[in-house]
């Protein structure tokens, strides 16, 4: 679950840019349910019960992925970068970009 105070503008973002599908959503876009292959993600306008003054989030959400250099070159010029593509040495080849509100994104392929 990501929050926002933005949840049509993520969707859209998500779907638009980053090639997920809306699964549902409530009328007053407070909420809403997103997939792309085998990943969900849901996004939330702030409830009362959390403390929210604008998107923060001490890590990143991971994506495993089997065609990382496809999504790098699909991404780089349309999102903003976190890091470009790399190997690293502990056996990932992956790359991080920055979604509307500021969450880091990584994705990764092992090699």
């Amino acid at each position: 679950m990501i929050y926002t105070k933005q949840v049509k503008y993520t969707v859209e973002y998500y779907i638009e840019i980053l090639g997920f599908t809306c699964d549902g959503y409530t009328e007053d876009w407070t909420w809403a349910s997103l997939s792309r292959n085998e990943v969900g993600i849901m996004v939330s306008y702030p409830t009362l019960h959390v403390p929210f003054e604008k998107p923060q989030f001490t890590g990143s959400l991971y994506f495993s992925v089997d065609n990382v250099d496809e999504l790098w070159n699909q991404f780089k010029e349309i999102t903003i970068p976190g890091y470009a593509i790399e190997t690293f040495d502990y056996g990932m080849r992956e790359f991080a970009i920055y979604d509307n509100n500021g969450y880091l994104l990584q994705f990764g392929q092992p090699v």
